[in-house]
């Protein structure tokens, strides 16, 4: 029986270029044994995968999302244990115009393998080959939860890591089409006046966060906001002629966002955010507020709504400062 010490000095002998080889080694499912024993001779990186998720739940969310905002779903599927995952999430978090490829154009939703024996269902429903290919594998989706393109990672990478503009390719390659701007208003302010609705128009961004702040509370008081009005988003990035819209909805004056305003089935303004120190934006402070409410008058909401959605703002307000 050999010593010890044997041991001890046969491993610090093994390179260290080839210690990188195999933890940079594509992830199969018969690779797993090796995988986990690695990670036990290593400190784990911090989860990217929530593994107590309801992947279909969240799919489903994104594609709702995806509708509403003219995006795809981007599936990706990994596990926690996988190196090349994290390798890939880093790509998609540091390099900057992946970044924001993905925050404009995708809804991300991370679905986790296990051991490859989770989730089983959605990789076959979505046709992704991950035990030919290994992970990460990803799965584009249309806005309607129809696959656009499964993508074996393997063929973006570049040795040991990825190659930023294959990743960049394929995402730009697979965004959706943009919409019109011209077309979305006008759409939506017909259904309006079918409906004998206001068109509440609003200007936003991705990058935006006090658009994302004005759409998650009309999103979370949706009945309220449907009681009398069509919900009508113009994205001035992602739309086309999203900017010249934005410019003559608001005579060419410019200024922040988000900018709302309401319209009649005509389609002639009825009022609009820019109160007396100009625009409101997201109505958070006492005097913003009192304007959206002015707003809501000159829009015929009734009084007791109109204190409902005063109400529901500060109380808004009061949670996103906590």
């Amino acid at each position: 029986m050999l010593p010890l010490r044997f041991f001890q000095a046969l491993f610090l002998a093994v390179p260290a270029v080839l210690v990188i080889a195999l933890l940079s080694a594509p992830v199969k499912a018969q690779d797993v044994n090796s995988q986990e024993q690695e990670a036990q001779a290593q400190k784990s990186p911090p989860p990217l995968y929530d593994e107590s998720a309801n992947a279909t739940a969240e799919i489903a969310k994104a594609v709702t999302q995806a509708k509403k905002e003219n995006k795809r779903v981007l599936l990706q599927f990994g596990a926690n244990w996988c190196g090349w995952c994290h390798k890939l999430h880093k790509v998609f978090k540091e390099e900057p115009k992946i970044a924001r490829t993905l925050s404009y154009e995708y809804e991300v939703v991370m679905v986790d393998i296990g051991r490859f024996d989770k989730n089983k269902e959605l990789i076959e429903k979505y046709g992704a080959k991950i035990k030919g290919s290994g992970v990460p594998f990803l799965t584009v989706l249309n806005a309607d939860g129809e696959v656009v393109t499964n993508q074996n990672t393997g063929d973006l990478e570049d040795g040991d890591h990825h190659d930023v503009a294959k990743v960049q390719e394929f995402l730009t390659s697979h965004a959706a089409p943009p919409v019109s701007a011209e077309a979305t208003l006008a759409t939506g302010i017909a259904k309006a006046k079918a409906d004998g609705k206001t068109a509440f128009v609003h200007l936003g961004a991705p990058w935006c966060g006090w658009c994302h702040r004005l759409e998650g509370f009309v999103a979370a008081n949706q009945q309220l906001f449907d009681k009398y009005f069509i919900d009508i988003k113009i994205d001035i990035d992602r739309m086309a002629g999203g900017k010249d819209v934005a410019a003559r909805l608001r005579g060419g004056t410019g200024g922040g966002i988000p900018w709302m305003a309401f319209y009649d089935g005509s389609g002639k303004e009825i009022i609009d955010s820019d109160g007396p120190n100009g625009n409101v934006g997201y109505p958070v402070k006492d005097e913003e507020i009192a304007h959206f409410v002015r707003m809501l008058e000159a829009a015929n909401v009734v009084d007791a709504d109109r204190a409902l959605f005063s109400k529901l703002l500060k109380e808004a307000g009061v949670q996103q400062r906590r």
